[in-house]
């Protein structure tokens, strides 16, 4: 709030040129530096006029909403909407066209009261209080213990704390071996120009592989601002842990000819830079927090926007490589070999290197896929078992994830939650490393039109790598008809020209049922990797009597909780036989009130692609039909779309009115009865509500969500 705001904004797919960074507690500090970057106020009175964040608020007190009736459609609550900045002089003006624009927008506003408050509050100077942590003594040995571990001389451990740092800037780490009665504090991982001992000055470089240019220190910070869901991606630290990461890295006695640099080669190719690094250290710390990984480039900064999530499935299923069954891990000489061809693209911003780049680092990514198959038909010429899949160690949960695209947005969970999805990854060491430092090491959110392109179609390449990987563990004859499914219509084209031929000559080991091969392939998967798999999921793959969704609602199943039996109803079926489906949002949430308690589920839509090989035109490639949910207990993503609240009584009354749905139009009526409408009097209430559940159920994960998607139904 001391900042104030700007006019330009952080997310712009068409600039043409790098934005000036603008990251709270980085890039300025205190308000006179922010001022110099182009920030006005919003807390001070200009020419006798009261402040812009006041008249926001007045104007949004002078709106007001009939009880949980629908918005007017020309609130524009898309996320592509054209917002207004205002400075003082241009309010009155803003406020004449938008009389509905106040604040907050289009949702129920502040009580009189809390507008009394913050009127006062802001007449009175608007101070805002310094943020502070205390660490305890114990909290703080803990954080100079690690300090010093990061910060030690020799060129192997630098070298190392590059590599971590580089992997750990985005996290939000943790102590979980302190004592859990005391408020957890979440770090950053930061250069510094100082020392221990000495306040935090961070060295402020667009990415984490940039040059810090002179004398750094690896510190600590600890993070003081809110906790926001979508930003709050944990990442413990412990004792357990540094005795892992000194078995991992220091174990084997490696050495460095010469230590690398920060020129843009090194940072464009971490398999150059690292070298040093054996390869299995590196997968293997990988591999131990796959799922921070794998969430860092599916819901960081890089997956904003329809565009930037479209090279994904709505659901998909991952798995990966065992380090003992990668080549890049297990033969040297292959990697010698292959490591040119993985430098990565998206450095050079020059809208000029758009063409020509894109068709060099195509070329060399399918050179690299084409020696890949030949070099794995050579060496297992018999092709890959179900112990070519990491297992966990038979204790790692993070060895099957499941992510969900939510069109705008996406989101990671362990294991194979919801049905049999149509396409599944399996990640290598080079796959897993390369999507990390594309998406998330070396992307940057203020970067040109050209980076942005080349991130996203770099990351299509790597969605491809990563099915044509798995289609190496399925027998050769199912390859190419699976290939063609995923590539449908328009993508036929692409399939022969952009992407590298898939193996249709060298078989696999695995055996499966032809007219279900990955539903076939994803049990046997399933029953080898039971000690990591997690529970049976009985709501989206249950098909047992009693799980159709053809149940009449005077069955009854005293075994089971009767929310699971109700919601049974909306899973293994299609939007062609449930029309409802086409016509729920990404991510509703269904509160099941019975007395004071209350039970959460995640009723998430997954759209039916013909394929999802290009960057626009996403509407003229959906399968609406062919839709499915998948129904999850507790809250998924950080956008929820939609609340429905339900007492447990009229649990069958919602579902037979939500089944039975015949036009679009009817979700509308389902919203009178059961919806929680941004003009609800309780909407805070319902919305903060699972936030308050989130901190009761997952509290390290916890953070507020965020209503920016929030539809008006």
């Amino acid at each position: 709030m001391l900042r104030g705001a700007s006019k330009a904004p952080v997310y712009d797919g068409a600039r043409t040129k790098d934005a000036e960074p603008s990251r709270l507690h980085v890039d300025a500090y205190g308000e006179a530096e922010w001022r110099q970057h182009g920030f006005f106020s919003v807390l001070e009175r200009k020419d006798d006029k009261a402040a812009v964040m006041m008249r926001m608020l007045a104007l949004g007190q002078q709106t007001t909403w009939g009880n949980n009736e629908r918005l007017p459609d020309e609130l524009d609550l898309s996320l592509n909407r054209a917002n207004q900045c205002s400075q003082p002089d241009e309010f009155d003006n803003f406020a004449r066209q938008h009389p509905q624009a106040g604040m907050p927008y289009a949702v129920t506003g502040l009580t009189d009261q809390e507008y009394h408050t913050v009127s006062n509050w802001i007449a009175q100077g608007a101070s805002v209080p310094e943020q502070t942590v205390t660490l305890s003594p114990a909290l703080q040995t803990t954080v100079n213990q690690w300090e010093s571990w990061l910060n030690r001389d020799s060129d192997r451990y630098r070298l190392v704390a590059r590599y971590l740092y580089e992997h750990w800037f985005l996290a939000h780490l943790y102590f979980s071996d302190q004592d859990t009665n005391e408020q957890t504090v979440f770090f950053e991982l930061v250069r510094s120009r100082t020392p221990a001992g000495l306040p935090v000055d961070v060295i402020a470089t667009t990415r984490p592989t940039d040059d810090p240019e002179g004398v750094f220190y690896y510190r600590l910070r600890p993070r003081l601002d809110s906790r926001v869901h979508k930003t709050h991606i944990i990442y413990p630290l412990n004792s357990d842990k540094l005795q892992r990461l000194n078995q991992l890295f220091f174990a084997d006695d490696w050495t460095i000819k010469k230590m690398p640099s920060y020129d843009t080669d090194y940072a464009a190719n971490p398999f150059f830079t690292y070298n040093a690094i054996p390869a299995r250290t590196r997968y293997q710390f990988l591999l131990d927090d796959a799922e921070y990984f794998v969430r860092s480039f599916i819901r960081g900064p890089v997956c904003r926007g329809q565009i930037a999530t479209d090279v994904i499935r709505d659901q998909f299923w991952v798995a990966f490589q065992a380090p003992e069954h990668d080549l890049f891990v297990t033969d040297a000489s292959h990697q010698t070999q292959v490591r040119d061809w993985l430098t990565l693209p998206g450095l050079d911003s020059d809208l000029l290197s758009l063409g020509p780049d894109w068709v060099s680092y195509r070329s060399d990514r399918n050179n690299y896929l084409q020696h890949r198959q030949l070099a794995y038909a050579k060496r297992y010429p018999q092709g890959p078992d179900l112990d070519h899949l990491w297992d966990g160690e038979g204790h790692n949960h993070q060895a099957l994830l499941t992510v969900f695209r939510h069109h705008d947005s996406a989101s990671v969970i362990k294991g194979w939650q919801g049905d049999s999805p149509s396409t599944m990854w399996v990640m290598d060491y080079p796959l897993l490393e390369r999507t990390y430092y594309t998406l998330v090491a070396n992307f940057n959110v203020y970067g040109s039109v050209s980076h942005q392109a080349k991130t996203r179609l770099y990351f299509d390449l790597i969605r491809n790598g990563a099915e044509a990987n798995l289609l190496r563990f399925l027998p050769a004859e199912q390859r190419n008809p699976l290939l063609h499914r995923w590539y449908d219509n328009s993508a036929r084209i692409k399939l022969f020209t952009s992407y590298a031929d898939v193996d249709e000559t060298t078989p696999s080991q695995i055996k499966v049922n032809p007219g279900q091969p990955l539903a076939d392939f994803s049990q046997q998967v399933l029953a080898a990797l039971t000690p990591v798999a997690g529970p049976d999921d009985i709501l989206n793959r249950c098909r047992q009597t009693g799980c159709s969704s053809n149940n009449n609602e005077g069955e009854t199943a005293p075994s089971e909780d009767a929310a699971i039996y109700q919601l049974k109803r909306l899973t293994g079926v299609t939007a062609s036989q449930l029309p409802a489906i086409k016509w729920l949002p990404e991510v509703t949430l269904l509160r099941i009130e019975n007395g004071e308690q209350r039970q959460v589920y995640s009723l998430i839509h997954n759209r039916d692609h013909s394929n999802v090989a290009f960057l626009l035109g996403e509407s003229l490639r959906l399968r609406p039909d062919n839709d499915t949910l998948t129904v999850l207990p507790g809250v998924v993503g950080s956008y929820p779309n939609f609340i429905f609240n339900v007492k447990q009584q009229q649990l069958p009354d919602f579902m037979t009115a939500l089944i039975t749905l015949q036009e679009p139009e009817d979700i509308h009526g389902l919203a009178d009865q059961f919806g929680i409408r941004r003009t609800h009097p309780d909407f805070w209430f319902y919305f903060h509500d699972m936030h308050h559940y989130l901190q009761e159920t997952t509290p390290l994960e916890a953070g507020l969500l965020d209503m920016n998607r929030y539809l008006n139904l």
